[in-house]
Parts: C-alpha cells; sequence; structure tokens
C-alpha cells in the first residue's frame, strides 16, 4: 500500500499524524530523542504564552490625545499602519 492510498480514508488531523509517524519512523532512535525534546519545547512554550498576564502598562498612554482623536480615529489609523 503507498502513502497517498494508506491516509486517504483518515482525516486531515490524521493523515498529519500519520505523516509525521512515518517521518519520525526514518529517523534513527537519537533523533528520533530530539524530535520528541522540540515536541516538549513547543508545548511548554505553549503553554507559558497562554498562563502569561497582558502586559497593562500602556493604559493611559493616549490620554494626551483625547481631545484630538475619536477611538474610531485611531482604530482606522492603527488599520493604514497595517496596510
Amino acid at each position: 500500500m503507498d502513502k497517498a492510498s494508506h491516509h486517504s480514508g483518515l482525516s486531515k488531523e490524521g493523515q498529519i499524524m500519520g505523516t509525521i509517524e512515518e517521518k519520525i519512523r526514518q529517523l534513527p532512535q537519537d533523533l528520533q530523542k530530539e524530535v520528541i525534546d522540540f515536541i516538549e519545547f513547543l508545548l511548554n512554550k505553549k503553554v507559558a504564552r497562554s498562563n502569561r498576564k497582558p502586559k497593562l502598562d500602556w493604559i493611559g498612554g493616549l490620554r494626551d490625545y483625547r481631545d484630538q482623536y475619536t477611538a474610531l480615529d485611531l482604530q482606522r489609523k492603527a488599520s493604514e499602519r497595517r496596510d
């Protein structure tokens, strides 16, 4: 059975997992350990990012411009900068 037909009945997530497993099996054991370490690093990074409290030191930073710009003006300016 070729790789394409092996994964054809699986969901997209299942196909991705199957591809990952196939590639990991091709690696020597020491590199398989590095893959596990890297996955653990990514998981820890994701958890650390989601547990971090947002910085709120910017609050009040635009106080001096309150009379010059509306919230809509500021949203438009921010949108222009992203384009």
